[in-house]
């Protein structure tokens, strides 16, 4: 029987569905993650600051953004911990729309569900020589 494939979504690709994903690749389960969102969106210095990087911007160019802005500040909101996890599972955000086969998708956030249903588990790409 083939193994399923999982795939684990949020809106950025960082928190959730990164967190999923290292656990399930812990236990040796076919599984990649991505976001929904247009964008990666990270909290910044305030609300209405937030850091913004398009999906594919590696985990270390982040990482170094936010080293370079103010250490102390994403050591403490953890977003600099969060980024060098990520950065052992994968090279940088992927976007769902984007996405390959998948057998299975988790949402790890109600509000995304119709994000994550309106593009089909597996895309059929027709390539014209």
């Amino acid at each position: 029987m083939p193994r399923l494939k999982f795939a684990m979504v949020c809106a950025s690709n960082n928190n959730r569905s990164m967190e999923a994903h290292a656990l399930l690749s812990q236990h040796n389960m076919q599984v990649a993650s991505f976001g929904v969102g247009n964008n990666v969106k990270l909290p910044g210095p305030s609300q209405k600051q937030p850091n913004v990087y398009k999906f594919g911007t590696p985990y270390q160019d982040i990482y170094n953004d936010l080293l370079k802005q103010n250490r102390d500040l994403y050591v403490k909101n953890g977003l600099l911990p969060m980024l060098e996890r990520n950065m052992s599972v994968k090279q940088a955000p992927e976007k769902w729309q984007d996405n390959r086969c998948h057998s299975a998708a988790c949402c790890c956030h109600k509000l995304l569900a119709g994000s994550v249903i309106s593009y089909p588990l597996c895309k059929f790409v027709k390539f014209t020589p």
